[in-house]
């Protein structure tokens, strides 16, 4: 079957199969209700995984011992639906993944997400409930809700998918394919987006910094000033021009170009600073698409915008 060896090279312990037969892999999926999980999970089934959902995070290091017994070793790993309704924290997941680290496994986290508006449909069309209704939220506050809580876990994220526009098929092909990317690339180094305002001064952690201030500014825009880059009218302003859109392209594959000097280094951390006047609008806007051109790329990308509520 051409996926069962996708995921090997990408969530093992970073060694070849046929050199670490006692490293299982662990593929953790998480994200936001509606946005996929049970579909995915079907998905890495039908690919030969052991899969469970509904886990709480400091289950993991149990379900690692689960994998190394005999009668497991006809499974091409494990597939794992995080749940965090039940107390569990980003903090409660760290601690889980550094115990299987500590035990020679490297696993990857997955986290599927969609557009608010496509999760309100989804929810609408099979009237179930949403899990934080329970805390007597109506449905488009718990999708809010949800989607703030999360942000760190999407943070941590190995690939983030958006499965606004899929279908089953769609969602298979694109597992199979991403990971299939991981495979081939396996990118060890961690790259930090650091958004930030000039006029706050420079950012002293940054190993390369860009001046975005040339980009046509949001601003001077009564309507979009108080906004920021993460909205899409600003973005769209921002990368608006036929100038912004070629600086906006050529960028974006010079970091591709890049970075893969930085990691054959052996560099595990890269922090880029994209600055710009107040730091709310052009600096935001490109760190947001950077961080997911990358993420695309199968790079492990942060994002950290200092300056986004004072500018």
């Amino acid at each position: 079957m051409e996926s069962s060896s996708l995921f090997a090279a990408s969530l093992s312990s970073g060694q070849p199969d046929d050199s670490a037969p006692s490293s299982p892999t662990l593929l953790v999926v998480t994200g936001l209700s509606g946005a996929g999980k049970s579909t995915a999970l079907q998905v890495l089934e039908d690919m030969g995984f052991f899969t469970a959902d509904g886990l709480p995070p400091a289950l993991l290091p149990e379900f690692l011992n689960l994998a190394r017994k005999p009668d497991m070793e006809h499974f091409h790993g494990l597939a794992l639906g995080m749940d965090f309704h039940r107390g569990a924290t980003i903090q409660t997941l760290s601690e889980a993944l550094g115990h299987v680290r500590a035990a020679g496994v490297r696993p990857a986290l997955l986290f599927l997400e969609a557009r608010p508006e496509v999760i309100l449909r989804r929810y609408a069309t099979t009237r179930r409930p949403h899990p934080m209704e329970r805390e007597g939220l109506g449905l488009e506050q718990a999708v809010a809700e949800e989607r703030r809580r999360l942000a760190p876990v999407r943070e941590a994220a190995d690939l983030v998918l958006d499965t606004s526009a899929f279908t089953l098929h769609d969602l298979r092909r694109e597992i199979q394919h991403r990971w299939a990317q991981a495979r081939a690339q396996a990118h060890a180094m961690r790259v930090h987006l650091l958004s930030f305002g000039f006029k706050y001064g420079a950012p002293s952690d940054a190993d390369l910094i860009f001046d975005l201030r040339f980009l046509p500014n949001p601003y001077f825009v009564e309507e979009l000033r108080p906004l920021s880059g993460r909205d899409a009218p600003v973005a769209d302003y921002v990368f608006g021009d036929g100038p912004a859109r070629l600086f906006r392209d050529r960028f974006l594959d010079f970091l591709l170009f890049l970075l893969p000097y930085y990691d054959s280094e052996g560099r595990y951390r890269l922090t880029l600073g994209l600055g710009c006047t107040g730091g709310r609008h052009r600096s935001v806007a490109m760190t947001e698409l950077a961080a997911r051109t990358l993420r695309q790329a199968g790079y492990a990308v942060t994002v950290e915008h200092r300056h986004r509520t004072l500018g």
